[in-house]
Formats: C-alpha cells, structure tokens, sequence
C-alpha cells in the first residue's frame, strides 16, 4: 500500500513538472509584444526571488555565504536566471514556442559536454553516439530553412540564438552543481541566483535605456505569475522532490516529455504544422536525449 502511495506521488510530481514545464514555453508568448523582454524577465524573477527569499526566511535557512561562493551564485544567476532566458524571449519573437522548447532538450548534450570538460565527469560512448543522433534530429527538425537559407535565415538566426540560451543555462546548471559540491543547497543557491539574475537584468535594462512598462491585461498579468510561481518555483520544488524520491537518472526523463508536450501545445494553440522531416527529427532528437541519460539507470532499485 505505501509503495503503492509513493508511486502515484511520484506520477503526480512528474505531472507537475512536465506539464508545467511543457506549457511554460507558450507563456513566455504573452509576455512578448507590448512590454520589452527585460522587463518582462526582470519582473518574473523579482517575484520568483521575493516568493524564494520568504520561504527561505521562514523556513530557517542558513542564507550567509562566503565571498567566492556568492561569486559563483552570481555566474549561476547570470547565465540561468539573466542571459539564458533574455535569449529564449527573442527568438520566441520568431519561433514557436514549441520548437523553442525542443531546441532547449539538447541541454541533456550541453550538460553532457560542459560536465566532462568543466567537472571531468566521465564521457562514455553512448553518450557521444546519443549527441550525435541528436544533432541529425535537429538537422532534420530545420531542414526546411536549412535547405533555403535566403528564405529561412530568420528562423536559423532564431535557432542560433535558442542553442546559444540553452548552452547559457547549461554553464549555469554545471555552476549549480559545484555550488552543490562546495555544500550550497539548491534552494538557497537559486535563491540567491534567481535575485542575482533579476538584479543583472534591471542594470542591463536601465543602461540600455529600456522603458519598464506594464501590460494591465489578463494575459501579460496572468502569465507572469504563471511563470514566475508555476514554472519557476512549483515545477522546480516538484522536480528537487522528484529527484530526491527516484534518483536524478530516472527523474532527469522528464526532461525528453516536456518538450513533447510544448510542441502538442503549440500544435493546438499556435497551429505548428508537422511534416514527415520534424516527425523524424524529434523522434531523434528524443532518442539521442534517451541515449545520452540511459546511464546508471540500471542501478536504481523500484
């Protein structure tokens, strides 16, 4: 019976994540127009740090850190919580949202490269071949545009700038993981980048000369919080939860559904039309992704 529980626990918090995860990319659409997109970033992550920062505060937690360790909360704030998504929101200005979360996938790649370089985690075969099916998948996804670039170079310098944000989050989550290492816990090292990452972007915005103006809809509104306490805050407590129950290998997996459910979101929503080459492509790209985790998932008991 109790494992019974923990099972559906488990499904519920992979719900959460995926579904929260997978429709966040559509979100990030009703937060383009109107408001400039530093703004826009720069509110979501004062709301996710100030809603972080409570939790933090009321919950008892050790927030004082050394010098060198804020250092590196503020490389992690930068490139997870700033810069990454700063490129996410303008090539959302030409993609749909749900090729812009399949581009995102091949962060398994990215995490897989900067972690053998940057952490000298230990490269296996598979993992290269995976990386290597991945990228004929992404090859095929965008054959159209690839094939007339005069036509298509619009959406590849999209392309470009989606792969530069998600190699942009991956420096950040290989910075998460040697401030896990140094014994900054992930909630109190994203707390710290989430307001790192918020502040950045405010300097940014006001050097630049941005306008901070504000959208009083319900759509700007309402997908701003959506983003800031759903995608941001519950989605990722879910998938820490998820991890600590099941193990990273297996709760790493949600990462290959999200962007499945982003793209059926935009089928509906956005009218993505699928064709013979993205059905290959993603399958792909998919199994590369699936390659690339399959380590150490025979190890982990039931």
């Amino acid at each position: 019976m109790t494992t019974s529980f923990g099972s559906v626990q488990n499904l519920l918090l992979y719900a959460i994540t995926i579904l929260t995860w997978g429709s966040s990319w559509l979100a990030i659409k009703f937060q383009l127009g109107y408001v400039d997109p530093m703004a826009s970033i720069t509110y979501r992550f004062l709301l996710a740090a100030g809603a972080s920062w409570l939790y933090c505060l009321y919950s008892g937690r050790l927030m004082r850190f050394g010098i060198l360790d804020h250092g590196f909360m503020l490389l992690q704030g930068a490139s997870l919580f700033c810069f990454n998504y700063l490129l996410i929101y303008i090539c959302e200005l030409t993609l749909i949202s749900g090729l812009v979360a399949l581009i995102f996938s091949t962060i398994v790649v990215m995490n897989m490269m900067n972690g053998s370089f940057f952490l000298k985690n230990r490269f296996e075969f598979h993992m290269g071949l995976g990386a290597c099916i991945g990228l004929m998948g992404m090859v095929l996804v965008f054959w159209p545009e690839i094939s007339d670039f005069e036509t298509g170079s619009e959406n590849l310098i999209a392309v470009a700038l989606a792969l530069l944000g998600t190699f942009s989050a991956s420096v950040g989550n290989i910075v998460s993981a040697r401030n896990q290492r140094h014994g900054i816990p992930v909630i109190e090292s994203n707390t710290y980048g989430m307001t790192y990452g918020a502040l950045i972007m405010l300097t940014l915005s006001l050097i630049t000369g941005q306008e901070f103006s504000f959208e009083m809809t319900a759509s700007y509104v309402g997908s701003l919080l959506f983003l800031a306490f759903f995608a941001t805050i519950i989605a990722f407590l879910s998938y820490l939860t998820l991890l600590g129950r099941v193990g990273v290998d297996r709760g790493a997996y949600a990462s290959l559904i999200f962007p499945l459910v982003a793209l059926g979101i935009s089928t509906v929503v956005e009218g993505y039309q699928w064709s013979t080459y993205a059905g290959i492509g993603i399958a792909l790209i998919v199994t590369g992704n699936l390659l690339i985790l399959k380590r150490g998932t025979r190890g982990i008991s039931r």
